[in-house]
């Protein structure tokens, strides 16, 4: 086995953490082996991998892509420390408006799957390369959507009360006023 997936007090949304195989010259590990990730729920194909890079004190989300063309991401750090942030945001799921975190960095090493019908953010603790593949659909402006990232009926527990923001990300909304069509389907979960 190449990873241990962990799923988080919201168990759709899963922490991997991959096996490093190191010696005096480096390391080596595997990021993705889709025989694996299905094994654990993540049975999906990837369309599109984007590379963000954040000076430390960005936020960026609460973001999202509605149906007809969701998204669900694989998220690691090439460089620098995030924490990562999965909101539920399913109409009628028992954690909808709830959210998970993950610290991750380039020292960890793991990544955070959020599926289809979370709002993803990252607060960049340092500068930050941030790698992610996205599953679903390619990037569609005219589904894309931002929730406010200090919404209080969400109440994230961020680690910086003023940060650097887009302008998309200043002029969003809060989660009951989003233009939000994701309905949850209870499925059965991977046993880990």
């Amino acid at each position: 086995m190449s990873c241990v997936f962990i799923k988080l007090a919201i168990p759709e949304v899963i922490l991997i953490k991959p096996k490093l195989y190191k010696d005096d010259r480096g390391y080596f590990a595997e990021t993705y082996k889709a025989s694996e990730f299905k094994m654990h729920a993540v049975d999906v194909d990837f369309v599109q991998d984007n590379h963000s890079f954040s000076k430390a004190g960005v936020i960026r989300g609460l973001h999202f892509q509605r149906d007809p063309n969701p998204q669900g991401k694989l998220v690691r750090i090439i460089q620098g420390k995030v924490l990562d942030v999965a909101v539920d945001i399913r109409h009628g799921s028992p954690t909808y408006g709830k959210w998970v975190s993950a610290i991750l960095s380039d020292e960890n090493h793991e990544m955070l799957w959020i599926p289809q019908g979370f709002a993803h953010g990252v607060c960049a603790l340092e500068d930050t390369h941030l790698l992610y593949k996205i599953s679903g659909a390619e990037y569609s402006p005219k589904d894309d959507r931002s929730i406010l990232w200090n919404d209080p009926e969400i109440n994230i527990n961020w680690p910086i009360q003023h940060p650097d923001l887009s302008e998309k990300d200043r002029m969003a909304k809060p989660l009951n006023a989003i233009d939000n069509n994701f309905i949850y389907e209870k499925q059965e979960t991977a046993v880990f």
